[in-house]
């Protein structure tokens, strides 16, 4: 999809907005995951039916009498309201682009596009709570929110169109880029899978699994997408078996991830590309050893998810630059 003629400059400035927001979002649902808050709130779009998080005495005896089985944790409760209140921003400021790009009479291909992907971003947020964390719909919407970053870092390369203008790379280097992008978010999806069923530390160990090559799996149960929903996935439901096929399966995912992007980023050497490319696939490496040998500390866990979506919009922007033509991507 191309924009026509330069773009308008003011929706430029709000999608990099957007972009920023959108980043926001992912991160802090990741650590909406992490500190085991998704279901902080066990009603949508409010916590306990308020705005806001029930706090004093009042309001916390009434939220605990209308949700016995869900007592109120206020330190849960706000990171679950935080991450709802930026997404909320984030769904008003794509409307806004929408709104320019409709005055501004630029082609609506993308923000069309944007505006439905985050009206169902919110429909996958609203199920999260009501389906109680089932797996299938936590990695949708962790998929969607890194659909929507991607969509918004499209749109922004298309108004300003970076690569236009120049010789086209080889063939070969083209295709490469899209099995790069395709690996990556098969790769994602595997992360969101991991996450959604607490498998992160399913094999407290590395390279081995429990001191095995080939530990005791079950990827019948782990890869189950036809799985029952509820009653409550907080924790996970899956057998120790199950989750170290999960791990196994993102190790995997790894190591093919490495091989083929770590190839892409040599065949671009002497590109600007190549460095941020290269840059991220190794720190996104570290920060997943790290987070086994480490036992998933906060931080790391945080930064493996924001370094994740860096390596999509990098090897994103190397599909975009092949699709425009940029001479020195071949190398």
């Amino acid at each position: 999809m191309t924009i026509a003629g330069r773009g308008d400059e003011r929706v430029f400035r709000i999608v990099v907005v957007a972009i920023v927001m959108t980043a926001t979002v992912v991160v802090l649902g990741a650590y909406t995951r992490l500190v085991d808050a998704g279901l902080g709130c066990p009603d949508w779009p409010g916590c306990y039916g308020l705005v806001g998080v029930p706090e004093t005495e009042a309001e916390i005896a009434t939220a605990n009498s209308l949700f016995p089985d869900a007592p109120v944790e206020v330190d849960k409760a706000w990171p679950e309201m935080i991450h709802r209140y930026f997404a909320t921003g984030l769904g008003a400021v794509i409307l806004v682009i929408l709104g320019l790009a409709v005055r501004a009479r630029l082609p609506l291909g993308y923000p069309i596009a944007l505006t439905l992907l985050v009206i169902l971003q919110g429909a996958f947020g609203a199920w999260t709570v009501t389906l109680k964390l089932w797996p299938q719909v936590v990695t949708a919407h962790l998929l969607g929110g890194f659909s929507t970053l991607a969509l918004l870092w499209m749109y922004a390369l298309a108004l300003k169109r970076p690569f236009d203008g120049r010789a086209g790379p080889e063939a070969g280097v083209s295709r490469l880029a899209l099995w790069a992008l395709v690996v990556v978010v098969i790769q994602i999806a595997l992360g969101g899978w991991v996450t959604s069923n607490y498998a992160a530390l399913a094999c407290p160990d590395f390279p081995t699994c429990h001191g095995e090559w080939l530990p005791e799996t079950d990827f019948a149960r782990g890869f189950d997408l036809t799985q029952d929903v509820g009653p409550n996935y907080l924790g996970g439901q899956l057998s120790s078996d199950a989750r170290v096929a999960i791990q196994i399966g993102h190790r995997l995912g790894a190591l093919v991830v490495f091989i083929v992007v770590g190839f892409l980023s040599h065949r671009l050497r002497g590109s600007p590309l190549a460095t941020p490319l290269g840059a991220a696939l190794i720190i996104q490496v570290g920060l997943g050893i790290a987070n086994v040998l480490l036992s998933l500390p906060l931080a790391v866990a945080v930064l493996h998810n924001a370094v994740g979506a860096a390596l999509m919009l990098a090897v994103l922007s190397v599909n975009v630059a092949a699709r425009a033509g940029r001479p020195s991507m071949a190398g």
